[in-house]
């Protein structure tokens, strides 16, 4: 289908100081959770966003010098000679797919310890390290320092021009970054002609601008990543006032400005917290200042939004990072005419779980990110069929769906029996909590391209399957992908042993019972044991509904792993906002028929909160009675002529939309292909 000629000028060529780019698709650098440690597989899955379309692709924040560096983040680094030969490989990488390749040099100054090197943190000011607990202090810059520092990162320049980049950038965004450290007032303590004024806390960037012009003498395009408003009011900066004016100040100097708002809580915000082009209140102003290229984001998924981002004037090229990660084709899928292929982010930040674990990052819409070099998943691409073997896949949840979509890319027969009459499984009923609308793009997006298979994959809704039906449908591989429910009695982290006394009262719920209709008596517990986004997620939906909300966890902050989502904070915010009562540090110990006695974890002892209803949100159980009842009887698989029966995503074990998703995926691709061995994929090791 050839491309809507309203999107022309989303192709248009773009000039970059010495360089062009090809079209106006922009990866920014973001972070992956492989950095220096898996270089290969980085670089596989950034190749693959050049080939996907994306004119200029970029690392994650690259470490320059040991004055700074992330550990045990494996973020980028570019020390010495022997980096420039693996940053070399990442360069090359992208090169053959006809992209520009973009650096972005950072110091964290400031903000990290410093575990690995060992040396002392540096800053404007005396100050513990921003960004952690950790007992390290940074230390207050002398002029010495700030020429030594002006060195290396001069040579650092000149080693990512020896590396192969196109263009590199210069960091003072996000709130971890040295240059920012200087110009904020909330960091930059000085004195001398280097603090107070506006003008002398932009002084270092300034002089780190124009060392950069000077070391690239042309070669390579030069951009400043700068964030114009903080979010902290008068306290930070903001875009009216000093993000405008420094603009103003450095109009000239770089190649091209990456606009943002600070700090990464608020520049990765969540779909549940924000909507589509959230930003441009804070950057649209820019690109009336400046003669040069502005790039913006703001978790553009819609194509007319990125038009309109365009032809409006706000920004010359849609910067992308996260839904890069969802859809690496989106350039080539917009030029196609294929519109409906886009397989758009969700917003949920699952990509950045990965790397604040220090992992490589995962995606729930994307299961092949990260696997592109060591399983060699392409996302666009699927080996065909191994066999004219048959499958049936029982579900049609994240795993199911996924599972159905890809074995019918391969080209295999499959059958997708679903239970309820809407397809979707878990993801169906969480999109229907309080801000995740977007999540149900997991569902649409592949009912869509199943729908689109319907040659080889035929979905049956309303067909509750039992072993006998199983065994009489003549399908020779059986997937299961029942999903799994909330448990009610209790057990989960903090409760092991068994359950909590009184849990099979009927005033008892799971959020299963929420789903299916059932109205909580006011007032309710909330007892949050999981420590996602469930609890929360109820806590608000049942306030908004005109309910008293005590929320009880033994958790010492609300949702305590939506802090690697970069939500807790608001979460926990917006809660007391709204007056849910917060009741953290406590364990659920008995339930009552109106009450409820939780213990404090510290010993503080225990206490009785009065309620009517109580909503566990503790564990889940895989529903996989099915999978036993068909394993207990080989014999009757072996005469129906079924080959294998598999569990597959939450009914082999509950966990993230993103692994459901990510386990279909695997099914699907591993089904007639050779074992894979006990390690099923490649692996960087360090040659010694």
């Amino acid at each position: 289908m050839p491309r809507d000629p309203r999107f022309d000028i989303l192709f248009e060529t773009v000039r970059i100081g010495p360089v062009t780019a090809r079209n106006r698709f922009f990866q920014v650098p973001h972070c992956s959770g492989m950095g220096h440690l898996l270089p290969r597989t980085d670089a596989a899955m950034r190749a693959m966003k050049a080939q996907g379309g994306w004119a200029v692709v970029c690392t994650e924040q690259c470490s320059f010098h040991p004055h700074a560096e992330a550990a045990p983040a494996p973020e980028s680094r570019l020390w010495d000679g022997e980096d420039v030969a693996r940053m070399r490989h990442w360069t090359d990488a992208v090169h053959a797919h006809d992209a520009l390749a973009g650096i972005e040099l950072v110091s964290n100054g400031s903000s990290t310890p410093n575990y690995y090197s060992r040396e002392i943190p540096l800053g404007p000011s005396h100050t513990p390290v921003t960004h952690s607990h950790d007992p390290v202090q940074a230390r207050a810059m002398d002029l010495d320092d700030m020429r030594e520092f002006r060195r290396w990162h001069r040579d650092a320049v000149l080693r990512s021009r020896d590396a192969g980049f196109d263009l590199v950038y210069l960091y003072c965004a996000h709130d971890i970054a040295m240059p920012m450290d200087y110009v904020t007032r909330r960091r930059n303590r000085r004195t001398d002609s280097y603090g107070g004024s506006l003008e002398n806390r932009v002084r270092l960037l300034r002089e780190l601008l124009e060392d950069t012009v000077d070391a690239v003498g042309g070669q390579m395009a030069v951009a400043l990543r700068f964030a114009t408003d903080e979010l902290l009011g008068k306290d930070g900066i903001t875009w009216e006032d000093e993000g405008c004016r420094v603009i103003e100040m450095l109009a000239d100097l770089p190649d091209l400005w990456d606009v943002n708002v600070s700090d990464w809580t608020h520049d990765s915000v969540t779909s549940r917290f924000s909507s589509e082009n959230f930003q441009e209140p804070y950057v649209s102003f820019v690109k009336g200042m400046v003669k040069k290229p502005v790039v913006c984001v703001g978790r553009f998924t819609s194509p007319e939004t990125m038009l309109s981002l365009i032809t409006r004037g706000v920004s010359d090229f849609v910067g992308c990072a996260r839904p890069s990660i969802a859809d690496p084709f989106i350039p080539q899928k917009i030029d196609e005419g294929r519109l409906d292929d886009i397989r758009e982010y969700i917003g949920c930040n699952v990509c950045v779980t990965g790397q604040r674990k220090k992992t490589p990052m995962r995606c729930t819409q994307n299961p092949t990110v990260g696997e592109e070099w060591r399983r060699g998943w392409h996302p666009e691409r699927i080996e065909p069929k191994g066999s004219d073997s048959s499958i049936l896949v029982v579900g049609a949840g994240p795993a199911g769906l996924e599972c159905a979509l890809a074995l019918g890319q391969r080209g295999y027969n499959v059958a997708l029996a679903e239970a309820r009459r809407e397809p979707g499984g878990r993801v169906t009923d969480e999109a229907a909590m309080p801000g995740f609308s977007e999540w149900a793009r997991v569902r649409d997006y592949r009912t869509y391209q199943i729908g689109k298979l319907h040659q080889t994959v035929e979905v049956f809704r309303e067909s509750e399957m039992t072993p006998a039906t199983i065994l009489e449908s003549g399908y020779r591989h059986v997937a299961i992908a029942t999903g799994s429910s909330w448990r009610k009695d209790g057990i989960g982290r903090a409760n092991t042993a068994g359950p909590i006394p009184g849990s099979d009262g009927d005033h008892v719920l799971t959020p299963d019972s929420i789903f299916r209709g059932m109205t909580p008596v006011s007032p309710v517990v909330v007892f949050d044991d999981d420590h996602y986004y469930m609890g929360g997620a109820l806590a608000e939906q049942f306030h908004s509904a005109g309910l008293e909300v005590i929320l009880v966890t033994p958790a010492p902050v609300v949702s305590s792993w939506t802090v690697d989502a970069l939500e807790q904070n608001t979460i926990q915010s917006r809660l007391v906002a709204m007056g849910v009562r917060i009741v953290t540090g406590h364990n659920l110990a008995r339930v009552d028929a109106d009450a409820v006695e939780v213990d404090g974890v510290y010993g503080e002892g225990t206490q009785t909160i009065a309620c009517a209803t109580v909503v566990m949100v503790t564990s889940r159980l895989p529903n996989d009675s099915l999978y036993h009842d068909l394993r207990t009887s080989p014999e009757r698989l072996a005469g129906a002529g079924i080959l294998s029966v598999r569990r597959i995503g939450d009914a082999l074990a509950p966990g993230l939309i993103a692994a459901a998703v990510w386990s279909g995926h695997r099914y699907a691709r591993e089904l007639d292909a050779p074992p894979p061995g006990d390690v099923p994929f490649r692996r960087e090791l360090v040659v010694v």
